[in-house]
């Protein structure tokens, strides 16, 4: 696509990146077949290409308007369109640049600028996000049913973790909602590893990936985290961490883009390079491992939903489904496994009607098999799906560690 930036955008930081990305774009509108704004909506300018247009327009230093925020807005970040595009076009990317620019440009009504603020101030603090989550368990009756939904139906406890007692070790992201909603998932997960010969050691410095301020109108704030999080990932990878392991493939899609985000940062960029590449979602470590030995066995029948996150970012689609294919579980048929679920984040909160309607969307077609459970890879989804009240839904860690033997063999019991 020819573009032609303005001479403010030409001092952008990242303008060099825009102008290249916008110039692979060919406006030939294959992504918007796989566009879940525009499959709900049908106008152009909520789907990536007329969004692409949009920034296109910004960049070149066209009227910036509140009706552009609003369709940028409305995109999930789901980059099925990347996955669709023939011509490789970076969206996400290009989706960040120009929403950077278009919240500088346009500012917000106080009722979206505090309901922002307070997802930054809440969702990446795990301690007050718990306190929140357990005072709202306690006057649940009392609650509207649309913060009714947003608490978990049922919390399976934590079991306690392996001791560190092997050669191999990994460490491994805990996460900002997860030890509220889903408390088990990565404790089940180091049991699993540590069946494996692979002991698992969390950071007490690192926090929130720093994806929900990014994506909130706060990419400083965003970046800022992911800086405290090398850092204190960092002296573990010098002493030998094989990989940071990732339950929740939400945060390990933003973590495998701290190389690229902070390439232009001196005092981090090598440290980011190497941190993206340690990176690794827990289906990506357990393919290489010898899942036989574990002894699985499971007679339920299961619906996996692929999170945007594993298959359009991380480029996993199939990767659990053939897993949980190996390890022996019955596995449904899901059909438009590749639509979002319209968790994205924050998405089910700023814009609440455009996410509902895409949660019951994607539970008819997970329960179209009529599983016993359905299955995912990201907290977001599974707390967005299984607020919906209809089939249980876990992490599909959970279901494994549940159907492992008691002891395997060679095992003192």
């Amino acid at each position: 696509m020819q573009t032609t930036l303005s001479e403010t955008a030409r001092h952008l930081p990242r303008a060099e990146e825009a102008e290249s990305i916008l110039r692979t774009c060919v406006h030939c509108g294959f992504c918007n077949a796989t566009c879940p704004t525009y499959q709900l909506l049908g106008d152009e300018l909520d789907g990536p290409r007329g969004r692409i247009y949009l920034i296109k327009q910004v960049l070149e230093g066209n009227e910036v308007t509140q009706k552009t925020q609003q369709h940028l807005d409305r995109c999930l970040s789901c980059r099925n369109c990347e996955t669709t595009c023939p011509s490789g076009v970076d969206y996400h990317n290009l989706l960040d640049i120009g929403r950077a620019v278009v919240d500088a440009a346009v500012p917000r009504s106080i009722d979206q600028r505090l309901l922002r603020e307070g997802l930054r101030s809440v969702v990446p603090n795990p301690g007050l996000f718990k306190a929140l989550v357990s005072s709202g368990q306690v006057f649940r009756a009392l609650l509207p049913n649309t913060l009714q939904a947003k608490l978990p139906r049922h919390v399976f406890p934590s079991r306690p973790r392996p001791v560190t007692r092997h050669a191999r070790q990994v460490l491994m992201l805990e996460g900002c909602v997860q030890p509220s909603l889903s408390p088990n998932t990565n404790a089940a997960a180091a049991r699993v590893l540590d069946r494996l010969g692979i002991s698992v050691t969390s950071s007490s410095g690192a926090g929130c990936c720093g994806a929900v301020d990014y994506h909130l109108d706060a990419q400083a704030a965003g970046l800022d985290r992911a800086r405290r999080n090398i850092d204190a990932w960092w002296p573990s990878i010098e002493n030998g961490a094989e990989a940071i392991v990732q339950t929740a493939s939400g945060c390990g899609a933003f973590i495998k883009d701290y190389g690229h985000l902070l390439e232009r940062d001196p005092a981090y960029a090598e440290k980011a390079k190497r941190v993206s590449a340690l990176a690794r979602d827990l289906v990506e470590v357990l393919s290489d491992e010898p899942l036989e030995t574990l002894g699985v066995h499971s007679d339920q029948r299961l619906a996996f939903h692929c999170p945007c996150t594993l298959q359009h970012a991380q480029k996993l689609g199939g990767a659990v489904e053939a897993m949980l294919i190996r390890l022996g579980f019955n596995l449904t048929a899901v059909p438009d496994s590749h639509l979002c679920c319209g968790s994205a984040g924050t998405y089910s909160i700023t814009q609440p009607e455009l996410s509902r309607q895409l949660r019951d969307n994607k539970l008819n077609a997970l329960e179209s098999g009529h599983p016993d459970v359905i299955v995912t890879a990201n907290i977001g989804c599974q707390s967005h799906l299984d607020g919906a009240g209809r089939t249980p839904v876990r992490h599909w860690i959970e279901l494994v560690e549940a159907a492992l033997p008691s002891t395997i063999p060679g095992e003192t019991p």
